[in-house]
């Protein structure tokens, strides 16, 4: 009988060892992010084995990933939110952020951070960072990707490898771009052309002033020299713009892709059979793993046209992080951001895998990848995450290179609409009617239909849904704002 009680109580101990989760383990708290891509088989791999480890150790935290397609993201994160399904966080663009609060899919963050976003975290994202996410002084969102910012998305990102190749060292102007794509057309046939407009890009050449976004990626649009709103369709720039790519277009410069299926733009540079996407400051490194996991022998460059044109701040670009009114566990969001952005250690970890099995930092501090998963996109988003603070770059990067990017702002004007949200009570109705009729127009900025043929029909729809009223409701709320 002692025999018995004595392997009874030693296989208890086994167990009690083995699995100490299972059976007298500290209970997890749980949290649901709503992230947008497709997830592979390494991402599982790290959020099942070490981060879920990782997590348990130092935060007693599980962290779920519900993942939606690029192509379904938009849609169903709206409809989700709507019908209040269990997520606990999600991404979204932060010129999106007014109508999020709008259609109240975010919660306001302000008590819940001033309990679990420690003190020190204000030194890794300053309050001028946060500020853009706040609305009317409440912080709805946080905005996730603390970087240089000025003269954001009005650059190009190219094949540098191919631009040498044709014989050319950089481009400054619109006709610098349509030469580049010529050559590289008629001396690399393989290659399928631009991956996107960039209009934006070819806008800051164009333009009367600098133009930025208000509403719906360049419906309305702010002019940071006259301080005023206008109908984007109704600037010369957009005219100019308008024209160049119909030219590009005849010419067989653009392919159908670009007009169809336009938010792939990003995919399809990473195919490494494409020559141009939208860049914007670090965009060239951010990419580079990807493109050449397709074309080992890529190389990118970000430039900007009208380089000697003022490079203004503002918050018509970058990342946010919102928190649904739907949240089983809001607390648990907060807490497992300030978790991430804590350290560089938990910061590379998320991006990158397992320090000394994935990646390891040289001496010199710079970044070395060990793994496939992380010389290609990584685990994380960079894009979404990155900071200033614990940014690191790899060996190859020069230091003039990282040097111009961390005193890209320094120069750079805070435009005057930095902060403003526009509340659209009493307007739902008009935008939800512009936002259709801006559809006729999108295609003709691309440069897909004949300007003259079809810019007075969609002009005069814009108009029928009531352009004219929302733009100054928008210069009136504009003018309020300024003044504080």
């Amino acid at each position: 009988m002692k025999k018995f009680l004595s392997i009874l109580l030693a296989l208890v101990l086994v167990l009690t060892l083995a699995l100490p989760a299972l059976s007298f383990g500290e209970e997890l708290e749980e949290i649901t992010i709503l992230y947008p891509g497709e997830e592979t088989d390494e991402f599982e791999a790290f959020v099942k084995g070490p981060f879920a480890e990782k997590l348990a150790a130092e935060l007693k935290m599980k962290v779920n990933f519900q993942f939606l397609s690029w192509s379904d993201y938009w849609d169903q994160k709206q409809l989700m939110l709507a019908s209040k399904q269990k997520i606990d966080l999600y991404w979204d663009g932060l010129t999106n952020l007014p109508d999020i609060v709008n259609r109240k899919e975010a919660q306001p963050l302000d008590e819940l951070m001033a309990k679990y976003w420690p003190e020190e975290m204000k030194a890794v994202i300053p309050e001028s960072q946060l500020s853009g996410g706040k609305i009317q002084g409440v912080q709805y969102g946080i905005p996730s990707a603390y970087s240089p910012s000025s003269c954001m998305f009005q650059q190009v990102c190219l094949r540098s490898d191919l631009l040498k190749g044709v014989g050319m060292e950089k481009v400054e102007t619109p006709e610098d771009l349509r030469k580049y794509a010529e050559l590289v057309q008629s001396t690399y046939p393989e290659f399928k052309g631009p991956a996107d407009p960039c209009f934006k890009a070819t806008l800051r050449y164009y333009g009367d002033e600098q133009y930025f976004s208000l509403y719906n990626d360049y419906l309305l649009v702010f002019g940071e020299e006259s301080k005023q709103a206008y109908a984007f369709s109704d600037t010369a720039g957009f005219e100019k713009v308008a024209r160049f790519n119909r030219e590009m277009y005849l010419d067989g410069l653009y392919g159908d892709e670009l007009a169809i299926k336009y938010n792939e733009r990003d995919s399809r540079m990473q195919t490494g059979l494409y020559i141009w996407v939208e860049g914007s400051v670090g965009k060239d490194q951010e990419i580079l793993g990807a493109v050449r996991t397709a074309d080992p022998n890529a190389e990118l460059a970000c430039f900007t046209l009208a380089s000697e044109k003022t490079r203004y701040i503002n918050a018509t670009g970058g990342e946010v992080l919102c928190v649904p009114y739907s949240s089983p566990n809001p607390a648990g969001a907060i807490k497992f951001l300030s978790w991430l952005w804590k350290n560089q250690d938990n910061y590379l970890f998320c991006l990158y895998g397992v320090k000394g099995k994935d990646w390891d930092l040289n001496e010199n501090g710079r970044l070395m990848t060990l793994s496939d998963t992380a010389k290609g996109d990584g685990y994380f988003y960079e894009w979404m995450f990155r900071n200033l603070n614990y940014q690191v770059f790899k060996a190859e990067v020069p230091d003039e290179y990282i040097e111009k990017y961390r005193h890209w702002d320094d120069n750079a004007v805070v435009s005057a609409m930095l902060g403003f949200a526009f509340d659209n009570k009493g307007f739902e109705a008009t935008q939800t009617a512009c936002t259709e009729a801006w559809k006729k127009m999108a295609p003709i900025l691309y440069g897909y239909v004949d300007f003259d043929e079809n810019y007075p029909t969609a002009k005069a729809e814009l108009e029928k849904a009531g352009i004219q009223e929302l733009v100054a409701e928008y210069n009136r709320q504009l003018q309020e704002y300024m003044k504080k």
